[in-house]
Formats: structure tokens, C-alpha cells, sequence
């Protein structure tokens, strides 16, 4: 597929309702709204993102988050619940996407300028990248998790790939043939791996219910920056979310680890 400009990038927000670890969690407030609603907002904050997409479910239960998208102007793209690869791509082929942001839904603290130097990046190497991201060597906190690909590798991953785990997390087949995609490992100084800011239990919510009531009224788009001033000056804060491997999720599809417990 021969593509002559990295544009337009679109962002494509997975998201549903049926989470068997926090039900709702993509609808449950913070700051006064939906989870979803400021995720949609950090990213169409980042200049380089030409369109965002929110790629939910087919499922009924998911008309909550289509009607939310609606009502907020964004297009929304309804497809595969358990093949999320396939939603993806046919979601990108819909927005005429020639490179695609991945976002989730229970990550509330995306950050805007991060993906925008990520982006820059990607544009400045373009055509000579399949996949960009900041997960390859993990480095930031858990929740600020990006990756970016050409629709390309998008296409040859939905081509190709037929394990179940990499249909349900639309990007290991890519990154786990690094002779086939030519990738890219975005990482910074300070090792923040270990901290955990996305939103799978209670306690994950609890901790972006506090971050969000003393952060957004002041600053509406706050930054990994400001966060980690928050935390400095509150300590206890850190106390809240679950300890639980990174991502658990993607450890679980692929039959590593059995129950949320283990």
C-alpha cells in the first residue's frame, strides 16, 4: 500500500461498557464527566490528530458510548466486540486513516503534549516506520501507554494474524515480529514504570477520581508533569491503585495469568 503523506492521522478511542473488571468504568465520572468524554478531549487537543473515532461495540449495552461520542461530535465506528482487530481496521478504512493513534478508554490521563512530540516524531521519519511507541520499553506510568502505525502494518497485522490475543489487543502481532515492522521504541530518562494510572478496578478509579477533583478545575488538560507534582506533594495518593502487573490484561488473554488474584 503505498502512502505519500503520514495524513490524516486519526485516533481511533476503543471503548465498551463490558469490562469484567469494572463494569461502566468508560461512562463513570470524573471531575463531574464521563471517563470517555475527557478522553476525547486530551486528544483533540493534540494539533497533529487530524480526526478522532470511537470504535465501540455492536452490543446494546454499548449505545451509551455511541450516544455520548454523538453528542459530543465525534464519529463513531460500531463493530466487533471480541475481535478488536478487526474493528479497528475497518474503522481506519471507514476514516480514510493513513496513520492511526491507538487510544483506550480507561486511560484518563492521555497526555496531550506527549503524544504530540510522539507524532512529531513519527511525521519526521515518516515513510520509514511501521510503529511508534512508548510501550516497547516501558518507561512513563501505566494509562500513558501510545502507540502509533501506519495503516499499512494495520492492514498486514489484519491479514495475518489469528492468535485470539492478538485479535483482541490489535498490536502484538505487530510488535512482536520486529523482522517484518520496522519499529520504534519511544522512551524518556526517568524509568516511571512502575507507577499505575490507568483504570481496570475500584482503586483505580478512586485514584483518577482524586487526581481529576484537585487537577482539572485549575488545569483542565494537566500533564504527566503535573501529576507527579500532585503526588509529591501527596503522597498517600499513591496508596490508592491496585498493584497489579503491567498490563494485566494482555497477560490474561494470552493465558499468563488466571485470575485478577494470582
Amino acid at each position: 500500500m503505498l502512502q505519500l503523506s503520514p495524513h490524516p492521522v486519526v485516533a481511533i478511542v476503543q471503548a465498551r461498557m463490558g469490562s469484567t473488571r469494572l463494569p461502566g468504568k468508560t461512562l463513570a465520572f470524573l471531575a463531574g464527566k464521563p471517563m470517555l468524554a475527557h478522553i476525547l478531549e486530551r486528544v483533540q487537543a493534540v494539533p497533529l490528530v487530524d480526526r478522532v473515532v470511537v470504535a465501540t461495540t455492536t452490543h446494546p449495552e454499548d449505545d451509551a458510548i455511541a450516544a455520548l461520542a454523538r453528542d459530543l461530535g465525534v464519529t463513531v465506528y460500531r463493530g466487533a466486540a471480541e475481535d478488536v482487530l478487526d474493528r479497528f481496521y475497518r474503522c481506519a478504512l471507514e476514516a480514510r486513516a493513513h496513520t492511526i493513534v491507538r487510544i483506550t478508554a480507561d486511560d484518563p490521563f492521555k497526555d496531550p503534549a506527549l503524544l504530540q512530540a510522539m507524532l512529531e516524531r513519527w511525521i519526521r521519519l515518516w515513510p520509514g516506520l511501521d510503529y511508534l511507541s512508548n510501550t516497547l520499553e516501558p518507561t512513563y506510568p501505566e494509562g500513558l501507554d501510545l502507540e502509533i502505525f501506519s495503516m499499512d502494518a494495520l492492514t498486514r497485522a489484519w491479514r495475518e494474524a489469528t492468535l485470539p490475543a492478538d485479535r483482541e489487543h490489535v498490536t502484538p502481532y505487530i510488535w512482536r515480529h520486529p523482522h517484518r515492522f520496522r519499529l520504534y521504541s519511544w522512551k524518556q530518562e526517568r524509568d516511571l514504570s512502575h507507577l499505575r494510572w490507568t483504570v481496570d478496578y475500584p482503586e483505580d478509579l478512586a485514584f483518577a477520581q482524586a487526581v481529576y477533583q484537585r487537577l482539572y478545575p485549575q488545569k483542565p488538560l494537566f500533564l504527566m508533569e503535573d501529576i507527579l507534582a500532585l503526588l509529591e506533594a501527596e503522597p498517600h495518593l499513591q496508596t490508592l491503585p491496585r498493584r497489579v502487573p503491567r498490563n494485566e490484561g494482555l497477560l490474561r488473554s494470552q493465558g499468563l495469568r488466571s485470575s485478577p488474584e494470582a
